[in-house]
């Protein structure tokens, strides 16, 4: 058998150059990518894409003849063009957007009059509103019941008012701050700490025991609602089912024990949550047996 001529060589050479090549770009643009992810921007504001990271879906639509021209209708109007930017659903001149629910601080500015001169000495002809998002120390207050202490003659005995009744008893929260712990804690995910120092830094002393008892006794109450939620999300013709770990319950000192939260999901946009200590399918036999 003959071996392979000079030119055959050289081919081969080239063949296996170029394979080279492709998969070396390849690699290239496979490290390029996770470099993006390790080293790149965090940041979830929305940036335009280069179009030569992604292209376009609709590109194969851009080598597509442009459309004609509408033809003009002569009975139509000009269109006027707007003389200033137009600030959508803005209540004011400022581009402040709020509801009427938010609670507005009026402030009266006194004006630079000449010396010698008040405002009875002018006339007001108008007034110009500048409308700023400020924020108070606290969202707390105290509410103060006083209950008179009466006689309805003066040989009857003395009668005491009784105070409004509170969510438990001999509870020092109102039912309004209650709620609002729930919802910090849950919804907006602040934890009990958390919120104990921003009650010390408005000047309210309150015990994190308080707030994990108020917490507690508040959830039980929940509890009727939950229940029949997630009856209701079981009769779903479509059910979606999964599961998210969390810190609950203490393993050791000083480590909190791997739990699990596993959310339904119905077909009538509602979501129940079982918690289950474990990963384990006897939890989703448990929960979908029935």
């Amino acid at each position: 058998m003959s071996s392979p001529s000079l030119e055959q060589k050289y081919q081969q050479s080239l063949a296996e150059n170029s394979v080279l090549r492709e998969e070396n770009a390849s690699l290239q643009r496979q490290l390029d990518w996770f470099k993006r992810q390790l080293f790149g921007r965090k940041s979830e504001r929305l940036l335009a894409i280069d179009p030569a990271v992604q292209q376009s879906l609709l590109g194969s639509m851009q080598d597509l003849p442009a459309p004609p021209p509408p033809e003009p209708d002569e009975d139509a109007s000009p269109a006027k063009t707007p003389s200033r930017k137009t600030r959508r659903d803005a209540v004011n001149d400022t581009g402040l957007r709020f509801d009427a629910s938010v609670p507005v601080k009026v402030i009266e500015v006194a004006p630079d009059l000449p010396e010698g001169m008040s405002l009875d000495d002018v006339e007001v002809i108008a007034t110009r509103s500048t409308f700023r998002l400020a924020q108070r120390r606290a969202s707390f207050e105290v509410l103060e019941y006083r209950c008179p202490v009466f006689k309805v003659s003066k040989a009857a005995p003395p009668q005491a008012t009784s105070a409004p009744a509170t969510l438990f008893d001999g509870s020092l929260a109102d039912v309004s701050f209650i709620a609002g712990l729930l919802v910090d804690k849950f919804c907006y995910h602040l934890p009990l700490y958390r919120q104990h120092q921003r009650l010390q830094q408005a000047g309210i002393q309150l015990s994190r025991t308080t707030l994990t008892q108020q917490v507690a006794r508040a959830a039980a109450l929940l509890s009727p609602i939950h229940l029949a939620q997630l009856e209701h999300v079981l009769q779903s013709q479509v059910l979606a089912m999964d599961e998210t770990p969390i810190k609950a319950g203490r393993k050791i000192k000083g480590k909190m024990q791997e739990a699990w939260f596993w959310p339904l999901y119905g077909d009538h946009d509602e979501i129940s949550f079982t918690f289950s200590p474990s990963r384990a399918k006897a939890h989703i036999d448990t929960v979908l047996g029935d």
